[in-house]
C-alpha cells in the first residue's frame, strides 16, 4: 500500500511506493528556520519510489546548499520534501497522511538546538550527524 501525503492547502499531493527509511529529527539552526519550529522530522525515501500526484506546478524550490534543497507549496508554504540533485531524497513526516510507518530513531545536531527545545523520548541524540 503506497504512502501518500501533501501540503496544508491540498494543492500538492505525492505518493511513495516503498517503505520510508529511518525517521530523524534535525535540530540545527537551518532546519529551525526552514520548518519554523524546533527542527525537522523527516525520513529518506527509496530512490525512484516517490512521485507527485498533483500540484507539481505549485511547487517552489530552495537550494539550501549546492546540490541539496527543499520543496515547498507555493500557496500555503508547507515544506514537503528534501532533494538531492533533481530527485526527492526525503519527505517531511508532518506532510504524510496518517501513520508514516516510522518513528524518530535519532536526533541530530542537538548541540545547536534552540535553548527552548527540550527533546523528549528515548531516541539517541547526536551532537552532529553520526558517522
Amino acid at each position: 500500500m503506497p504512502i501518500t501525503g501533501g501540503c496544508f492547502c491540498g494543492k500538492v499531493r505525492y505518493q511513495i511506493e516503498a517503505p520510508l527509511g529511518p525517521g530523524r529529527c534535525c535540530h540545527c539552526s537551518r532546519c529551525r528556520k526552514a520548518f519554523s519550529g524546533a527542527g525537522s522530522a523527516y525520513a529518506e525515501v527509496v530512490p525512484g519510489s516517490f512521485s507527485w500526484l498533483s500540484g507539481e506546478e505549485n511547487l517552489t524550490f530552495h537550494e539550501t546548499t549546492p546540490g541539496w534543497g527543499l520543496c515547498f507549496c507555493r500557496t500555503c508554504g508547507s515544506t514537503l520534501c528534501g532533494t538531492a540533485g533533481e530527485k526527492v531524497h526525503g519527505v517531511t513526516l508532518g506532510s504524510v497522511d496518517g501513520d508514516p510507518g516510522v518513528q524518530i530513531e535519532m536526533h541530530i545536531f542537538v548541540d545547536s538546538r534552540a535553548p527552548w527545545d527540550h527533546i523528549g523520548g528515548d531516541a539517541p541524540r547526536y551532537a552532529e550527524f553520526p558517522s
